[in-house]
Protein backbone atom coordinates (compact mmCIF):
# COMPACT_ATOMS: atom_id res chain seq x y z
CA UNK A 1 0.00 0.00 0.00
CA UNK A 2 1.68 3.20 -0.76
CA UNK A 3 1.63 6.93 0.51
CA UNK A 4 -1.61 7.69 -1.25
CA UNK A 5 -3.52 4.95 -0.09
CA UNK A 6 -2.49 4.81 3.23
CA UNK A 7 -3.74 8.69 3.58
CA UNK A 8 -7.01 7.52 1.74
CA UNK A 9 -7.46 4.71 3.98
CA UNK A 10 -6.59 7.04 7.10
CA UNK A 11 -9.22 9.23 5.99
CA UNK A 12 -11.98 6.74 5.59
CA UNK A 13 -10.80 5.57 8.92
CA UNK A 14 -11.30 8.90 10.66
CA UNK A 15 -7.83 9.77 11.22
CA UNK A 16 -7.14 12.44 9.29
CA UNK A 17 -9.27 15.44 10.06
CA UNK A 18 -9.72 18.08 7.59
CA UNK A 19 -8.79 20.56 10.11
CA UNK A 20 -5.34 19.31 9.68
CA UNK A 21 -5.24 18.00 5.96
CA UNK A 22 -1.11 18.47 5.85
CA UNK A 23 -0.65 15.76 8.67
CA UNK A 24 -0.78 11.88 8.09
CA UNK A 25 0.11 9.05 11.07
CA UNK A 26 0.14 5.64 9.62
CA UNK A 27 -1.83 2.58 11.31
CA UNK A 28 0.85 1.30 13.27
CA UNK A 29 1.30 4.22 15.47
CA UNK A 30 -1.84 4.86 15.62
CA UNK A 31 -2.83 1.14 16.97
CA UNK A 32 -0.08 1.28 19.26
CA UNK A 33 -1.69 4.83 20.62
CA UNK A 34 -4.88 3.25 20.90
CA UNK A 35 -3.84 0.60 22.68
CA UNK A 36 -2.35 2.58 25.33
CA UNK A 37 -5.18 4.41 25.66
CA UNK A 38 -6.78 1.37 26.19
CA UNK A 39 -3.81 0.32 29.17
CA UNK A 40 -3.83 3.49 30.73
CA UNK A 41 -7.20 4.85 30.77
CA UNK A 42 -9.34 1.73 30.83
CA UNK A 43 -7.01 -0.92 32.45
CA UNK A 44 -6.67 -3.42 29.62
CA UNK A 45 -3.68 -6.17 29.58
CA UNK A 46 -1.81 -4.82 26.83
CA UNK A 47 -1.35 -8.25 25.00
CA UNK A 48 -5.39 -8.52 24.70
CA UNK A 49 -6.08 -4.51 23.68
CA UNK A 50 -3.30 -4.99 21.20
CA UNK A 51 -4.82 -7.97 19.37
CA UNK A 52 -8.00 -5.71 19.01
CA UNK A 53 -6.56 -2.77 17.95
CA UNK A 54 -4.65 -5.03 15.31
CA UNK A 55 -8.00 -6.59 14.03
CA UNK A 56 -9.79 -3.11 14.60
CA UNK A 57 -6.97 -1.36 12.32
CA UNK A 58 -6.71 -4.66 9.59
CA UNK A 59 -2.95 -4.21 10.29
CA UNK A 60 -0.79 -6.42 8.40
CA UNK A 61 2.04 -8.34 9.92
CA UNK A 62 4.86 -6.09 9.33
CA UNK A 63 2.43 -3.21 10.84
CA UNK A 64 1.06 -5.59 13.47
CA UNK A 65 5.08 -6.09 14.16
CA UNK A 66 6.03 -2.37 14.77
CA UNK A 67 2.39 -1.96 16.65
CA UNK A 68 3.68 -4.96 19.14
CA UNK A 69 7.33 -3.66 19.20
CA UNK A 70 6.03 0.25 19.90
CA UNK A 71 3.27 -0.59 22.59
CA UNK A 72 5.21 -3.64 24.84
CA UNK A 73 8.34 -1.37 24.71
CA UNK A 74 6.72 2.01 25.38
CA UNK A 75 5.09 0.26 28.55
CA UNK A 76 7.97 -2.06 29.28
CA UNK A 77 10.61 1.53 30.24
CA UNK A 78 7.08 3.85 31.26
CA UNK A 79 8.54 4.70 34.70
CA UNK A 80 12.05 5.51 33.05
CA UNK A 81 10.08 7.64 30.05
CA UNK A 82 8.76 9.44 32.24
CA UNK A 83 11.19 10.57 34.04
CA UNK A 84 13.19 11.77 31.51
CA UNK A 85 9.90 13.74 30.26
CA UNK A 86 9.54 15.25 33.41
CA UNK A 87 13.32 16.07 33.04
CA UNK A 88 13.37 17.45 29.40
CA UNK A 89 10.05 19.51 29.93
CA UNK A 90 10.88 20.87 32.98
CA UNK A 91 7.02 19.93 34.39
CA UNK A 92 5.06 16.94 36.06
CA UNK A 93 3.45 14.69 33.62
CA UNK A 94 0.12 15.58 35.92
CA UNK A 95 0.03 18.37 34.39
CA UNK A 96 -0.45 17.29 30.92
CA UNK A 97 -3.70 15.20 29.16
CA UNK A 98 -2.94 10.92 29.96
CA UNK A 99 -3.21 10.87 25.84
CA UNK A 100 -0.73 13.67 25.95
CA UNK A 101 1.38 11.82 27.41
CA UNK A 102 0.83 8.91 25.78
CA UNK A 103 1.85 10.65 22.73
CA UNK A 104 5.31 11.50 24.35
CA UNK A 105 6.02 8.14 25.70
CA UNK A 106 5.72 6.63 22.04
CA UNK A 107 8.19 8.90 21.01
CA UNK A 108 10.25 8.54 23.77
CA UNK A 109 10.38 4.99 22.63
CA UNK A 110 11.49 5.67 19.29
CA UNK A 111 13.98 7.99 19.89
CA UNK A 112 15.62 6.21 22.63
CA UNK A 113 15.13 2.29 22.29
CA UNK A 114 14.17 1.87 18.65
CA UNK A 115 16.38 3.11 15.19
CA UNK A 116 13.60 5.23 14.36
CA UNK A 117 15.48 8.41 12.84
CA UNK A 118 15.08 11.59 14.97
CA UNK A 119 13.34 13.47 12.64
CA UNK A 120 11.11 10.60 11.99
CA UNK A 121 10.38 9.99 15.75
CA UNK A 122 9.70 14.27 16.22
CA UNK A 123 7.33 14.44 13.01
CA UNK A 124 5.11 11.21 13.60
CA UNK A 125 4.98 12.23 17.31
CA UNK A 126 3.29 15.80 16.11
CA UNK A 127 1.67 14.21 13.87
CA UNK A 128 -0.16 11.46 15.85
CA UNK A 129 -0.87 14.27 18.25
CA UNK A 130 -2.29 16.52 15.58
CA UNK A 131 -4.69 13.85 14.22
CA UNK A 132 -5.59 12.07 17.33
CA UNK A 133 -5.80 14.91 19.71
CA UNK A 134 -5.87 18.31 17.93
CA UNK A 135 -3.54 20.91 17.01
CA UNK A 136 -4.06 22.67 19.94
CA UNK A 137 -1.60 19.84 21.35
CA UNK A 138 1.01 19.76 19.05
CA UNK A 139 3.43 22.82 20.30
CA UNK A 140 3.94 21.04 23.89
CA UNK A 141 4.60 17.51 21.99
CA UNK A 142 7.09 19.53 19.85
CA UNK A 143 8.77 21.13 22.52
CA UNK A 144 8.96 18.29 24.42
CA UNK A 145 10.00 15.39 21.91
CA UNK A 146 12.56 17.44 20.42
CA UNK A 147 14.59 18.42 24.18
CA UNK A 148 14.28 14.42 24.30
CA UNK A 149 16.08 13.73 21.26
CA UNK A 150 19.17 15.84 22.48
CA UNK A 151 20.43 12.93 24.63
CA UNK A 152 20.74 9.17 24.23
CA UNK A 153 19.59 7.37 26.55
CA UNK A 154 22.59 6.63 28.22
CA UNK A 155 23.04 10.23 28.48
CA UNK A 156 19.67 10.75 29.62
CA UNK A 157 20.44 7.64 32.60
CA UNK A 158 23.66 8.84 33.24
CA UNK A 159 22.28 12.41 34.06
CA UNK A 160 19.03 11.23 36.28
CA UNK A 161 21.12 8.44 38.39
CA UNK A 162 23.88 10.62 39.30
CA UNK A 163 24.07 11.10 43.31
CA UNK A 164 21.31 7.96 43.42
CA UNK A 165 22.20 5.11 45.07
CA UNK A 166 23.18 1.47 43.80
CA UNK A 167 19.14 0.10 44.06
CA UNK A 168 17.87 3.73 42.65
CA UNK A 169 19.27 3.88 39.95
CA UNK A 170 19.60 0.23 39.41
CA UNK A 171 15.50 0.77 39.55
CA UNK A 172 16.09 3.55 36.15
CA UNK A 173 18.62 1.11 34.14
CA UNK A 174 16.39 -1.43 34.33
CA UNK A 175 12.86 -0.28 33.74
CA UNK A 176 11.49 -1.60 37.34
CA UNK A 177 9.72 0.68 40.33
CA UNK A 178 12.18 0.54 43.07
CA UNK A 179 9.94 -2.02 45.48
CA UNK A 180 10.08 -4.64 42.89
CA UNK A 181 14.01 -4.22 42.44
CA UNK A 182 13.78 -4.72 46.99
CA UNK A 183 11.73 -7.94 46.44
CA UNK A 184 14.01 -9.29 43.84
CA UNK A 185 16.62 -8.93 45.80
CA UNK A 186 15.15 -10.44 49.21
CA UNK A 187 14.43 -13.35 46.53
CA UNK A 188 17.63 -13.75 45.11
CA UNK A 189 19.06 -13.00 48.30
CA UNK A 190 17.01 -14.88 50.68
CA UNK A 191 16.74 -12.18 53.02
CA UNK A 192 16.76 -8.25 52.96
CA UNK A 193 20.60 -8.24 53.88
CA UNK A 194 21.49 -11.00 52.37
CA UNK A 195 24.45 -11.41 49.93
CA UNK A 196 23.57 -11.11 46.44
CA UNK A 197 26.65 -12.82 43.65
CA UNK A 198 27.86 -9.98 41.55
CA UNK A 199 25.71 -8.53 38.63
CA UNK A 200 22.73 -11.46 39.40
CA UNK A 201 20.51 -8.71 40.18
CA UNK A 202 20.85 -6.54 37.49
CA UNK A 203 20.82 -10.44 35.38
CA UNK A 204 17.20 -10.93 36.89
CA UNK A 205 15.71 -7.26 36.31
CA UNK A 206 17.03 -7.10 32.63
CA UNK A 207 15.81 -10.52 31.96
CA UNK A 208 12.35 -9.16 32.08
CA UNK A 209 13.52 -6.67 29.41
CA UNK A 210 13.68 -9.56 27.21
CA UNK A 211 10.22 -11.05 25.09
CA UNK A 212 10.00 -14.65 25.48
CA UNK A 213 9.05 -16.55 22.41
CA UNK A 214 5.91 -18.70 22.06
CA UNK A 215 6.06 -22.08 24.26
CA UNK A 216 3.73 -24.70 23.48
CA UNK A 217 2.40 -28.03 25.34
CA UNK A 218 1.20 -31.07 23.73
CA UNK A 219 -1.69 -32.29 25.67
CA UNK A 220 -0.33 -35.71 26.79
CA UNK A 221 -1.90 -38.69 25.10
CA UNK A 222 -3.30 -36.83 22.49
CA UNK A 223 0.19 -35.20 20.94
CA UNK A 224 3.57 -36.37 20.13
CA UNK A 225 5.96 -33.44 21.06
CA UNK A 226 7.85 -34.60 17.97
CA UNK A 227 4.33 -33.75 15.85
CA UNK A 228 5.28 -29.77 16.89
CA UNK A 229 9.03 -29.97 16.51
CA UNK A 230 8.76 -30.87 12.93
CA UNK A 231 6.91 -27.68 12.03
CA UNK A 232 9.86 -25.90 13.25
CA UNK A 233 9.62 -25.63 16.88
CA UNK A 234 12.97 -26.85 19.54
CA UNK A 235 12.48 -28.71 22.41
CA UNK A 236 12.15 -26.73 25.86
CA UNK A 237 14.98 -27.14 27.91
CA UNK A 238 13.39 -29.54 30.96
CA UNK A 239 10.08 -29.86 30.24
CA UNK A 240 9.82 -33.06 27.91
CA UNK A 241 6.16 -31.81 27.14
CA UNK A 242 7.47 -28.11 25.78
CA UNK A 243 8.22 -27.03 22.45
CA UNK A 244 9.60 -22.83 21.58
CA UNK A 245 8.28 -21.86 18.38
CA UNK A 246 8.27 -18.54 16.36
CA UNK A 247 5.36 -17.49 14.98
CA UNK A 248 1.54 -17.72 15.20
CA UNK A 249 0.72 -20.51 17.35
CA UNK A 250 -2.81 -20.99 15.73
CA UNK A 251 -0.98 -21.71 12.56
CA UNK A 252 -0.45 -25.61 13.94
CA UNK A 253 -3.39 -27.76 13.29
CA UNK A 254 -2.52 -29.51 16.82
CA UNK A 255 -3.03 -25.70 18.65
CA UNK A 256 -6.02 -25.41 16.57
CA UNK A 257 -7.49 -28.79 17.37
CA UNK A 258 -6.47 -28.24 21.63
CA UNK A 259 -4.28 -31.10 21.21
CA UNK A 260 -1.55 -28.69 21.75
CA UNK A 261 -1.51 -25.09 23.34
CA UNK A 262 0.80 -22.13 24.57
CA UNK A 263 2.35 -22.63 28.24
CA UNK A 264 5.29 -21.46 30.00
CA UNK A 265 8.17 -24.04 30.62
CA UNK A 266 7.75 -23.22 34.00
CA UNK A 267 3.92 -23.56 34.22
CA UNK A 268 4.75 -27.14 32.74
CA UNK A 269 7.17 -27.85 35.08
CA UNK A 270 5.06 -26.89 38.80
CA UNK A 271 2.74 -29.47 37.46
CA UNK A 272 5.00 -31.77 36.57
CA UNK A 273 6.92 -31.99 39.71
CA UNK A 274 3.38 -32.52 41.85
CA UNK A 275 2.78 -35.51 39.55
CA UNK A 276 6.18 -37.10 40.08
CA UNK A 277 5.61 -37.35 44.16
CA UNK A 278 4.88 -40.78 45.69
CA UNK A 279 1.06 -40.64 45.37
CA UNK A 280 -2.16 -43.24 45.23
CA UNK A 281 -4.48 -42.95 42.13
CA UNK A 282 -7.90 -41.41 42.63
CA UNK A 283 -9.26 -37.74 41.87
CA UNK A 284 -6.78 -34.74 41.82
CA UNK A 285 -7.83 -31.55 42.33
CA UNK A 286 -6.63 -28.17 40.46
CA UNK A 287 -8.25 -26.07 43.19
CA UNK A 288 -7.73 -22.18 41.32
CA UNK A 289 -7.52 -23.60 37.48
CA UNK A 290 -8.39 -20.95 34.95
CA UNK A 291 -7.38 -20.35 32.58
CA UNK A 292 -6.66 -24.02 32.08
CA UNK A 293 -3.32 -24.41 30.95
CA UNK A 294 -2.35 -26.38 34.56
CA UNK A 295 -5.53 -28.35 33.98
CA UNK A 296 -5.09 -29.75 31.05
CA UNK A 297 -1.75 -30.79 31.62
CA UNK A 298 -2.71 -32.84 34.73
CA UNK A 299 -5.87 -34.16 33.01
CA UNK A 300 -3.72 -35.87 30.42
CA UNK A 301 -1.18 -36.79 33.12
CA UNK A 302 -4.08 -38.21 35.41
CA UNK A 303 -5.50 -40.16 32.90
CA UNK A 304 -1.91 -42.20 32.46
CA UNK A 305 -1.65 -42.57 36.09
CA UNK A 306 -5.67 -43.91 36.17
CA UNK A 307 -7.04 -40.95 38.11
CA UNK A 308 -9.45 -38.01 37.47
CA UNK A 309 -9.50 -34.03 37.77
CA UNK A 310 -11.69 -31.67 39.52
CA UNK A 311 -11.11 -28.09 38.05
CA UNK A 312 -12.20 -25.82 40.44
CA UNK A 313 -12.67 -21.77 39.04
CA UNK A 314 -14.13 -18.74 41.04
CA UNK A 315 -15.40 -16.91 37.72
CA UNK A 316 -17.92 -18.13 35.33
CA UNK A 317 -15.88 -16.51 32.08
CA UNK A 318 -12.30 -18.24 33.11
CA UNK A 319 -14.31 -21.77 33.95
CA UNK A 320 -15.46 -21.76 30.32
CA UNK A 321 -12.00 -21.00 29.68
CA UNK A 322 -11.16 -24.33 31.40
CA UNK A 323 -13.32 -26.27 30.06
CA UNK A 324 -12.10 -25.45 26.53
CA UNK A 325 -8.54 -26.07 27.31
CA UNK A 326 -10.12 -29.86 28.61
CA UNK A 327 -12.36 -30.41 25.61
CA UNK A 328 -9.97 -32.68 23.78
CA UNK A 329 -9.86 -35.28 26.41
CA UNK A 330 -13.13 -37.49 27.21
CA UNK A 331 -15.12 -36.07 29.93
CA UNK A 332 -15.37 -38.96 32.21
CA UNK A 333 -11.52 -37.83 33.00
CA UNK A 334 -12.27 -34.27 34.24
CA UNK A 335 -15.08 -32.13 35.43
CA UNK A 336 -15.14 -28.37 35.80
CA UNK A 337 -17.50 -26.91 38.71
CA UNK A 338 -17.36 -22.77 39.61
CA UNK A 339 -16.81 -21.66 43.70
CA UNK A 340 -14.90 -20.17 46.03
CA UNK A 341 -11.95 -22.22 46.78
CA UNK A 342 -11.60 -21.03 49.87
CA UNK A 343 -15.14 -22.19 50.56
CA UNK A 344 -15.74 -25.99 49.09
CA UNK A 345 -18.60 -28.03 47.39
CA UNK A 346 -16.39 -30.83 47.74
CA UNK A 347 -15.67 -33.38 50.39
CA UNK A 348 -12.61 -32.68 51.89
CA UNK A 349 -9.84 -35.38 52.96
CA UNK A 350 -10.17 -37.23 49.59
CA UNK A 351 -7.87 -35.58 46.79
CA UNK A 352 -4.88 -37.50 46.56
CA UNK A 353 -3.12 -34.57 44.71
CA UNK A 354 -4.20 -30.92 44.58
CA UNK A 355 -2.56 -28.30 42.40
CA UNK A 356 -2.99 -24.81 44.38
CA UNK A 357 -1.69 -21.89 42.15
CA UNK A 358 -3.34 -19.27 43.53
CA UNK A 359 -4.30 -15.68 42.46
CA UNK A 360 -1.19 -13.79 42.64
CA UNK A 361 0.67 -10.00 41.86
CA UNK A 362 1.86 -12.20 38.77
CA UNK A 363 5.07 -10.78 38.94
CA UNK A 364 6.91 -13.45 37.65
CA UNK A 365 5.85 -12.91 34.24
CA UNK A 366 6.60 -9.13 33.82
CA UNK A 367 8.53 -10.18 30.46
CA UNK A 368 5.15 -11.22 29.12
CA UNK A 369 3.12 -8.40 30.39
CA UNK A 370 5.28 -5.71 30.88
CA UNK A 371 2.83 -3.13 31.86
CA UNK A 372 2.38 -5.05 35.18
CA UNK A 373 5.31 -3.95 36.78
CA UNK A 374 3.98 -0.19 36.58
CA UNK A 375 0.17 -1.08 37.86
CA UNK A 376 0.64 -3.22 40.64
CA UNK A 377 1.78 -2.06 43.55
CA UNK A 378 3.34 -3.16 47.02
CA UNK A 379 0.20 -2.53 49.06
CA UNK A 380 -1.78 -4.93 46.46
CA UNK A 381 0.90 -8.37 47.15
CA UNK A 382 -0.09 -7.32 50.77
CA UNK A 383 -3.74 -7.69 50.16
CA UNK A 384 -3.64 -10.66 48.97
CA UNK A 385 -1.86 -12.81 51.88
CA UNK A 386 -5.20 -13.82 53.44
CA UNK A 387 -6.72 -14.98 49.79
CA UNK A 388 -3.16 -17.17 49.69
CA UNK A 389 -3.24 -18.43 52.63
CA UNK A 390 -7.19 -19.35 52.96
CA UNK A 391 -6.65 -21.16 49.61
CA UNK A 392 -3.45 -23.07 50.99
CA UNK A 393 -5.37 -24.08 54.12
CA UNK A 394 -8.37 -25.49 51.93
CA UNK A 395 -5.85 -27.31 49.31
CA UNK A 396 -5.02 -28.87 52.64
CA UNK A 397 -7.63 -29.58 54.05
CA UNK A 398 -8.91 -31.47 50.61
CA UNK A 399 -5.79 -33.48 50.66
CA UNK A 400 -6.67 -37.21 51.68
CA UNK A 401 -4.15 -38.66 54.41
CA UNK A 402 -0.45 -39.20 52.02
CA UNK A 403 -1.95 -37.26 49.35
CA UNK A 404 0.65 -34.66 48.08
CA UNK A 405 -0.22 -30.23 47.23
CA UNK A 406 1.27 -28.10 45.06
CA UNK A 407 1.23 -24.46 46.50
CA UNK A 408 2.33 -22.20 42.97
CA UNK A 409 2.33 -18.92 42.23
CA UNK A 410 3.73 -16.80 39.38
CA UNK A 411 5.47 -14.48 41.68
CA UNK A 412 9.23 -14.49 43.18
CA UNK A 413 7.92 -11.78 45.87
CA UNK A 414 8.83 -13.62 49.66
CA UNK A 415 5.55 -12.42 50.71
CA UNK A 416 3.38 -14.55 48.56
CA UNK A 417 5.69 -17.50 47.95
CA UNK A 418 7.72 -18.94 51.49
CA UNK A 419 6.00 -16.63 53.72
CA UNK A 420 2.91 -18.34 52.94
CA UNK A 421 3.91 -21.32 53.15
CA UNK A 422 5.49 -21.16 56.60
CA UNK A 423 2.59 -19.31 58.01
CA UNK A 424 0.13 -22.23 57.13
CA UNK A 425 2.90 -24.90 57.21
CA UNK A 426 1.53 -27.05 60.44
CA UNK A 427 1.40 -30.31 61.97
CA UNK A 428 -1.20 -32.02 59.08
CA UNK A 429 1.41 -31.46 56.65
CA UNK A 430 5.33 -32.23 55.78
CA UNK A 431 7.11 -29.92 53.80
CA UNK A 432 9.07 -31.89 51.07
CA UNK A 433 12.36 -30.74 49.11
CA UNK A 434 10.87 -29.85 45.74
CA UNK A 435 13.92 -29.67 43.84
CA UNK A 436 14.49 -33.34 43.83
CA UNK A 437 11.35 -34.02 41.86
CA UNK A 438 13.05 -31.78 39.51
CA UNK A 439 16.45 -33.15 39.31
CA UNK A 440 16.89 -31.69 35.37
CA UNK A 441 16.07 -28.32 36.68
CA UNK A 442 19.65 -26.87 37.99
CA UNK A 443 19.92 -23.72 40.53
CA UNK A 444 16.18 -24.27 41.33
CA UNK A 445 16.67 -23.97 44.99
CA UNK A 446 14.69 -20.91 46.51
CA UNK A 447 16.92 -18.82 48.45
CA UNK A 448 14.11 -18.45 51.55
CA UNK A 449 13.94 -21.68 51.58
CA UNK A 450 15.86 -24.38 50.13
CA UNK A 451 13.15 -26.79 50.43
CA UNK A 452 11.16 -25.07 47.86
CA UNK A 453 11.53 -24.02 44.12
CA UNK A 454 11.88 -20.63 42.59
CA UNK A 455 12.45 -20.62 38.66
CA UNK A 456 13.68 -17.71 37.42
CA UNK A 457 14.06 -16.40 33.52
CA UNK A 458 17.30 -14.97 33.66
CA UNK A 459 18.37 -18.70 34.92
CA UNK A 460 15.89 -20.86 33.36
CA UNK A 461 14.63 -19.08 30.81
CA UNK A 462 11.05 -19.55 32.07
CA UNK A 463 8.50 -17.55 34.16
CA UNK A 464 9.54 -16.75 37.73
CA UNK A 465 7.32 -19.32 39.06
CA UNK A 466 7.73 -20.70 42.77
CA UNK A 467 6.50 -24.03 44.22
CA UNK A 468 6.18 -25.58 47.31
CA UNK A 469 5.22 -29.46 47.69
CA UNK A 470 3.24 -30.67 51.16
CA UNK A 471 2.30 -34.35 51.77
CA UNK A 472 -0.64 -34.41 53.92
CA UNK A 473 -0.06 -36.24 57.38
Amino acid sequence: MNQRDRRDRSQREGFLPDRAPERFIDLARMAAFDTLRDVHASGAYANLALAEQARAHDLTSQEAALCTELVNGTCRWEGTYDRILEAAGGRSLDSLQPAIVDVLRLGTHQLLNMRTPTHAAVSTSVDLAGIALGERTTGVVNAIIRKVSKKDFEQWLDELTEGMGERGALSLRTGHPRWIVDAWATALAGSPDGDLPDGELRAALEADNVAPVPTLVVRPGLCDREELLADGGRATSFSPFGVVREGNPSDLAAVRQRRAAVQDEGSQLVALALTRVEAESGRWLDLCAGPGGKAALLTGLARADGSTLLANEAHEHRADLVRKSLMAYPQNLWEVVVGDGTKPQWEQNTFTRVMADVPCSGLGSLRRRPESRWRRTQQEVGELFQLQCDLLDQAIASAAPGGVIAYVTCSPHRAETSTIVQTIADQRVEILDAAIFLPEVPDCRAATDPRFVQLWPHRHGTDAMFLALLRRL
